[in-house]
């Protein structure tokens, strides 16, 4: 990925009946910078001539909010710094209340009582290749029951840029790199699109992974809509059962061909997606291509769902003729890279301490440090259940966002500090 200039205005806007514009707010000018995973090419791509069918998504559980908060009433104060490129951070539930950060290069650190220990809690940089912007240590997830189960997970690219996904075994305040047993392991054709969420589904237990479309730019080898790859999905297994891994028996490939491990397809780099703590309804930020960043949404969280990579880039054409009656899954909201933006970073429906967030699901841009906020309107009306609104600009390179067992929310900083949304 080459390196770029961040950007110095950004405006949010949704398609048809799906969402509505944004105004953008005066901006501060920028820094530059370098991406992880998260900077869209420019291809001019062509045009489809198809029109396949749609799948709305429709909110299942979300609790009546109406409108957004004051934003000048609140402020993202920073809470921990001195790491070294951030791009994950994870809470653990087992009572100590320790947060785990993870650094690109290789290592996990762990925050207690506002201190980051020493030695690292993991180092593995003898075995991850990070020399490429999209490349390193990128995802982290604790096994729901770690006070019985000690055992944790990671996604990163190793030295030859392929992804690996393996379990290691936690001591205390120590990992072993040595406990360390693969999951699953991806060639990919290229250093970009790597994906690098894994996380636990809130209602099933089964560990959830996101991977990108295999690089370079606009899916040239056809993997976004290839039910025989693992790139450019969403993929569900069983961890509990099975050596390395089992397969959830209502997978939707399962019986229909297909790789049994995909839960979501029609990706092309879900750098970040996440659960709804409350509902189970799954929010994937799926970085975009030349023009859309989009918000996908998936209500009860259903499996099968294709969300168009390559034939849409957001709502739009991008490439190729879909087969007749295909279905998509369209996003709820996007944003343009015409003036501003070039990377989503998606976040968490909030379910802190702070009443007037609640049930809001807040996201933000990697070049812009823009952050937004996202609502489904219990009775829009003729208009747009989803609305969305420009909420901050950070003077950050945002890389992902956290939330801890309390339903705050935090985000991480390229630069090394840790932020939390505060009255």
């Amino acid at each position: 990925m080459k390196r770029f200039l961040l950007l110095l205005v950004i405006f949010l806007t949704a398609c048809g009946s799906l969402g509505t514009a944004i105004a953008s707010p005066t901006l501060p000018v920028p820094v530059s910078g370098t991406g992880i995973g998260l900077v869209a090419d420019t291809p001019n791509p062509p045009t489809p001539s198809s029109n396949p069918a749609t799948i709305s998504p429709t909110s299942s559980a979300l609790t009546g909010v109406t409108s957004f908060p004051n934003p000048s009433s609140y402020k993202w104060n920073p809470i921990i710094s001195g790491f070294t490129s951030p791009v994950d951070f994870q809470f653990v539930d087992d009572g100590t209340g320790r947060m785990f950060v993870v650094e690109q290069a290789g290592r996990i650190h762990i925050v207690d009582k506002g201190q980051i220990l020493d030695p690292a809690f993991l180092d593995i940089t003898d075995r991850v290749g990070s020399g490429g912007d999209e490349q390193g240590l990128l995802g982290l997830a604790f096994h729901p029951d770690f006070e019985e189960i000690p055992y944790f997970y990671v996604n990163y690219t190793d030295k030859q840029g392929n992804t690996v996904i393996a379990r290691f075994q936690a001591n205390g305040n120590n990992a072993d790199p040595a406990s360390e047993k693969d999951l699953l392991k991806v060639d990919q054709p290229f250093p970009n699109h790597n994906g690098g969420i894994l996380t636990f589904g809130p209602n099933d237990g089964y560990l959830y992974l996101g991977l990108g479309d295999g690089g370079s730019q606009g899916d040239p080898n056809g993997n976004g809509q290839n039910t025989n790859v693992l790139l450019g999905k969403i993929l569900r297994i069983d961890v509990d059962h099975g050596d390395p891994y089992s397969i959830p028996p209502d997978n939707p490939f399962v019986k229909a061909g297909g790789r049994p491990e995909i839960w979501a397809y029609g990706l092309r780099n879900p750098w970040r997606f996440s659960f709804d703590k409350l509902t189970g309804d799954l929010y994937i930020a799926d970085v975009g291509q030349a023009t859309w960043e989009e918000v996908d949404y998936a209500a009860g969280n259903p499996g099968g769902l294709n969300y168009g990579w390559n034939y849409y880039e957001g709502m739009h054409p991008y490439s190729g003729q879909a087969p007749g009656g295909t279905n998509f899954a369209f996003p709820v909201v996007e944003y343009s890279h015409t003036v501003g933006g070039c990377a989503i970073i998606g976040g968490f429906v909030y379910h802190g301490s702070l009443s007037e967030w609640q049930d809001i699901y807040l996201y933000g841009d990697y070049c812009s440090g823009i952050i937004w906020g996202l609502i489904h309107l219990p009775d829009p009306g003729s208009g747009s259940p989803w609305q969305a609104q420009v909420l901050f600009q950070m003077k950050t390179a945002i890389t992902s966002f956290g939330q801890d067992l309390s339903g705050e929310i935090y985000f991480a900083d390229r630069g090394g500090t840790i932020y939390r949304l505060e009255k």
